[in-house]
């Protein structure tokens, strides 16, 4: 697993969910769908809510079964 992927899981598994600004302030992540994808194909279930930030809808992810 690669290592932004790794970084990913571990700020999802702590109870936090991410969108893609967070992603690339927090990890350098410019494809934050692309790791979330990977992420999905190692048996992890993540949620996607999609969410209206500034007029544009864009989705943050959490991990299923983490109390956020």
């Amino acid at each position: 697993m690669k290592s932004q992927n790794l970084e990913i899981l571990s700020w999802l598994k702590k109870g936090r969910s991410i969108t893609a600004l967070e992603a690339l302030r927090l990890f350098g992540c410019m494809r934050l769908a692309a790791r979330i994808h990977d992420l999905k194909e190692s048996g992890n279930k993540i949620l996607a809510t999609p969410i209206k930030h500034r007029g544009k809808w864009i989705k943050r992810y959490s991990l299923l079964g983490i109390e956020i």
